[in-house]
């Protein structure tokens, strides 16, 4: 099976939220076959489905949004790697689906020396006690969309606006923290790419065919 990856580069949040849900409706027609999005964005603090209100600040200063996704509030931003994958569940198992997620990240992440794990009850990518990739889908028709963030070279002090999934901010944690030196981008990226389509078992395609039923995303240049 073959996945379009759409690599937007850096983009604001609410263009490529517009875009998913023109994918999704796109998938769920069967127009388009599964996509990979894969974005950095401008600093954003996006609320899932579980948000509670103690879990922000008053004065957040950048842009905040209510999507559909589960889980609570985290943050977005530059260094930071987020995938979304817009996938058709042929077998209907959101557990599974976000255990391969976590698989994808754990994989990626060891091949620049970081040990990776699961903890039980927190969805992502954790390294001992601190959390270095969050996760937190949404499912139409059995279409999946919003997806996961791996703190690449991440500036951390953001986190500090809210408690990111309900955690003290000081949990969270990035590859560069953690290395004490930052990461090439790019070669993140390409990992990550390597292990999605080794942990879903599919071909990745960056020629994106059958996109063109769907409008373009419009961000910066």
């Amino acid at each position: 099976m073959s996945v379009s990856l759409l690599d937007l580069g850096r983009r604001p949040y609410p263009e490529v939220w517009e875009l998913q849900k023109q994918l999704v409706e796109a998938r769920s027609l069967g127009r388009v076959q599964d996509t990979l999005i894969l974005v950095e964005h401008d600093h954003v603090v996006t609320l899932g489905r579980k948000t509670s209100a103690e879990n922000l600040s008053r004065d957040l200063r950048i842009p905040v949004f209510q999507v559909e996704r589960g889980g609570d509030a985290t943050y977005h931003g530059p260094g930071q790697l987020v995938g979304y994958p817009i996938t058709k569940m042929h077998v209907p198992d959101v557990k599974r689906f976000v255990w391969k997620l976590e698989q994808v990240l754990i994989d990626a992440v060891g091949a620049f020396s970081i040990k990776g794990g699961r903890k039980e009850g927190h969805p992502g990518v954790w390294v001992g006690d601190k959390k270095l990739a969050s996760i937190g889908v949404a499912v139409t028709n059995w279409v999946t969309y919003h997806g996961f963030a791996l703190n690449v070279n991440t500036d951390l002090e953001y986190f500090q606006l809210i408690r990111p999934c309900g955690l003290d901010p000081d949990t969270i944690t990035s590859m560069e923290r953690l290395a004490g030196s930052r990461f090439d981008f790019d070669s993140v990226k390409g990992q990550v790419i390597e292990s999605f389509s080794r942990v879903f078992d599919v071909s990745i395609s960056r020629e994106a065919p059958g996109l063109s039923t769907v409008a373009p995303v419009h961000g910066k240049d």
